[in-house]
């Protein structure tokens, strides 16, 4: 074979699709998870505390530490298998362990993670879920008593998925020690992959809605900003219309205007594009679990569109508002720019006119000079000629008076050709 130069980045980008595997779970067994959000934005994010925070729960339990630059790490801790991922905004940590406690949904199953460790968490709880896996019983009525008593009948979502080889349940609802709850039903032909990627899946839609719901407060804070900037905007078109005020004043609150609507989308474009990226991978994820209705209950696509989607619709309208009343802005500037340039041209045409005239009235005043110089020059250079000449009239008994007569239609005449020769000179 001929050798050929791989590109640098082959064996890396290759390996990234298979960068995340699914967990392997076999019923009944049981899930913690913890999503950690750092305070700041994602361009501030400290990667490398996230990174020490794992090694510092490794070091607990005697565990390998994850290679330099790695995003994604799973190691036994004790009884517990651990997969961490770092994502964009936040890092998730799940401890799946086999069997389930007596009692449901037993707090004591997160204790797993040091109190002392999570306080010295490099963020704060963005969310955190217990999982209860357990085979489906033979009779359905077994799942419906105990779905009616773990969760809040009002917020419940169950739905058949994976071709109705599962049942999931869950309400969304924090409960007194802080998670979520979710059950899981499998048959007992289920494979473990599969119980391990319905897992999977149900911690990234919690994950991915909380990250998604923080653009809602953002959202509802800036609608209230745009229904001041709203009004303005409409007030200054108005005066722009009617006149009312000067133009460079109107426009230079239009500009005030402008520059305030950018600072605040350049405040909320990131926190809105990832929501919008976010609800994004929530439709996915609930899409490739494949839900069936299980008993005439709501499914947890349903629970969304009446819970979910109204706050990621407020979230897009508010930055549609943003954007339309940018361009609303933008354009009535244009328009108030577009006046006072005209506005402008105009006077400038008034300007160039009247120093048209102004120079036409000097000419005139130039030429009228012009005359009479000629005459004072004349005049002087007539008694120039007269007094070089006398001498010789008095030789040929020449009067003056006769001498200057004659010389002045001749001084006159030269006085004047050379005036204007020298003003075409210049």
């Amino acid at each position: 074979m001929t050798p050929i130069q791989n590109h640098p980045l082959r064996h890396q980008l290759a390996n990234e699709l298979h960068a995340r595997p699914f967990p392997v779970l076999r019923a009944p067994c049981h899930a913690v998870f913890l999503a950690i959000k750092a305070p700041k934005d994602a361009a501030n994010r400290d990667l490398e505390a996230d990174r020490a925070h794992l090694i510092a729960l490794l070091d607990r339990f005697g565990a390998p530490h994850p290679a330099p630059g790695a995003t994604h790490f799973s190691a036994d801790l004790g009884r517990h298998r651990l997969k961490w991922e770092q994502h964009t905004e936040f890092v998730t940590y799940t401890l799946f362990g086999q069997g389930v406690a007596a009692r449901p949904f037993d707090p004591a199953a997160f204790e797993v993670f040091p109190a002392d460790w999570l306080a010295a968490a490099p963020g704060l709880r963005l969310t955190s879920a217990l999982i209860r896996v357990e085979e489906m019983p033979a009779e359905r009525a077994g799942m419906d008593a105990k779905f009616d008593e773990w969760f809040v009948a009002d917020s419940l979502a169950v739905s058949y998925v994976a071709e109705k080889s599962a049942v999931i349940a869950g309400d969304y609802r924090i409960d007194n020690a802080g998670h979520l709850r979710f059950a899981v039903f499998v048959r007992p032909d289920t494979g473990p992959r599969r119980v391990g990627r319905v897992v999977q899946r149900l911690c990234e839609v919690e994950t991915y809605k909380s990250m998604s719901l923080l653009a809602l407060p953002v959202a509802r804070a800036l609608g209230r900003k745009l229904a001041g900037l709203d009004r303005r905007v409409a007030e200054l078109v108005g005066h722009i219309r009617a006149a009312a005020r000067p133009e460079a004043e109107v426009l230079d609150e239009l500009l005030d205007l402008s520059a305030e609507l950018e600072d605040l989308a350049a405040q909320s474009s990131f926190r809105f594009s990832a929501a919008r990226a976010y609800a994004a991978i929530v439709a996915q994820r609930i899409s490739i679990m494949r839900e069936e209705r299980y008993e005439g209950r709501q499914t947890f696509s349903e629970f969304m569109r009446r819970r979910y989607d109204p706050a990621m619709r407020t979230v897009r309208a508010v930055a549609g508002q943003l954007e339309a009343l940018s361009e609303r802005a933008k354009r009535a500037g244009d328009l108030l720019r577009t006046r006072v340039e005209v506005a402008r041209s105009a006077q400038n045409q008034a300007l160039l006119a009247s120093m048209d005239r102004r120079a036409d009235l000097q000419l005139r005043l130039q030429k009228t000079v012009e005359g009479l110089s000629v005459v004072a020059i004349s005049y002087y250079a007539v008694n120039l000629v007269t007094y070089a000449l006398y001498p010789l009239a008095h030789r040929y008994e020449v009067s003056k008076t006769m001498v200057s007569a004659g010389a002045t239609p001749l001084v006159v005449l030269a006085v004047w050709g050379l005036v204007r020769r020298i003003r075409k000179a210049h």
